[in-house]
Order: structure tokens, then sequence, then C-alpha cells
């Protein structure tokens, strides 16, 4: 600890705002092309043009993990949100059959309301994060902070019980998910399967052949059944 504070400090004293490292300049240029792409994603009127861009985004995202030495988050948002979300975002758009151009029903009357919003919850972030680490400095020429070994120490010795009932959180989620999808099942295959009252009750009564030849009416009882 007291080699990491020895290091922190000396990277604080050595670098400033004034005098940007090459990973910093990088982190820069990163950052505003996430940040246009996830501009583009949200003001395109194509949806597949959108989901491709919000792959750039979280990309971008991913590429700015590893800057900051933060290895395992950068994967799992590879794998993760990357491999996984967007994906599955693709192949809804395909079996649904979105509309490949320009779709004017994409845009939404409440946008201005949406950007205030939006720059409501960034200014507040934005504020959190500074306040927070006004004073941290990462080495990032040194040994990787964020590693698969300092993450999982970190989050099975400090971040356990958290861990443990967001777990407990999701398979809840899963579950309850599961009982509304089959009651919704169960529900429409009882109107499927149930007669409409127009046609209960019309059955018809006309003669019937009783394989004499002869064409015998059929009694009410008989017609009802």
């Amino acid at each position: 600890m007291a080699a990491h504070a020895t290091t922190t400090s000396a990277a604080s004293e050595s670098q400033g705002f004034l005098s940007p490292t090459g990973v910093e300049i990088a982190f820069l240029l990163v950052g505003l092309v996430t940040f246009g792409a996830a501009v583009v994603t949200v003001t395109t009127k194509q949806l597949v043009h959108a989901a491709l861009w919000l792959v750039v985004t979280l990309g971008g995202l991913a590429v700015e993990y590893l800057l900051l030495t933060a290895e395992f988050i950068a994967w799992v948002q590879v794998l993760i949100y990357v491999g996984s979300v967007v994906v599955l975002l693709l192949f809804g758009l395909m079996l649904t059959r979105a509309p490949i151009g320009r779709s004017p029903d994409a845009d939404s009357g409440n946008r201005w309301a949406a950007l205030t919003v939006a720059i409501a919850a960034a200014a507040a972030l934005v504020w959190v994060v500074v306040d927070a680490f006004r004073t941290t400095w990462i080495d990032l020429d040194g040994a990787a902070a964020g590693s698969t070994e300092v993450t999982g120490a970190s989050l099975f010795q400090s971040w356990v019980l958290p861990f443990e009932a967001l777990s407990v959180l999701l398979l809840t989620a899963l579950v309850g998910a599961i009982v509304l999808s089959r009651r919704a099942k169960a529900n429409a295959t009882t109107t499927t399967s149930a007669p409409s009252p127009r046609n209960a009750g019309t059955r018809n009564h006309g003669p019937r052949n009783d394989g004499t030849g002869n064409d015998t009416p059929r009694s009410d009882k008989e017609g009802a059944r």
C-alpha cells in the first residue's frame, strides 16, 4: 500500500493537465469518437444503422477501459455487450422484419424532454466522478490495476455481499419472467380453445341417414348433443 501510494503521488507530481501523455491524448480522441457514435445512434432514423453505431459506441468504451488499465472490465464489455446484447438486438430486428430503410416512426415528439434529462444525468454523473476521484491518479505506465486477479480479489473480498445480492436479484427477475410468460401462454391457450358463443348450440338438426336408406329426423336432444 505504501509503495502504491508513493507511485500514485509520484505520478501526480510528474504529470498534470497541461502536459498530457500519449495515453491521455488517445483516451481523449477515443472518447470523442465514442461520443460521436453515441449521438448518431440516438439520432439516426434507420434501426439497423443505429444498432451498428451502437457497436462502435460500446467498442469505444472497451478501448477506454483498456487505456485505464482495466483489462477485465474491457473484455467483459466486449463479450457481454458487443458480443451478446448487440447480436441479440440485430436478431430481434431481423426476426420482427423491421424496415431496412429510413423509418419516420422511429422519431419521437419528446426529443427536447429526452435531451434535457440526458444532459442533467450526464452533468450529475460527471460531477459525482470528479468529486470522488479528484485527487486520484493512476500510473498508466505501471502494472495493470484492473487485471482479472486484482478485480476478482476486490470483488470477492470487499464487495462479496453486494455481488451475491445482485445475483439473487437477477435470479428473482428470471423466475418472474418465466412465471409471467407461462401464465400468458396458458391464458392464450384457454382463449383459443373456448367455443365461440355465436356458434354454440347452432348445430344442424336436419335428418340423418340410419343406414337403411331412410332419412330419419334428429331429435332436439340429439342435435344439442
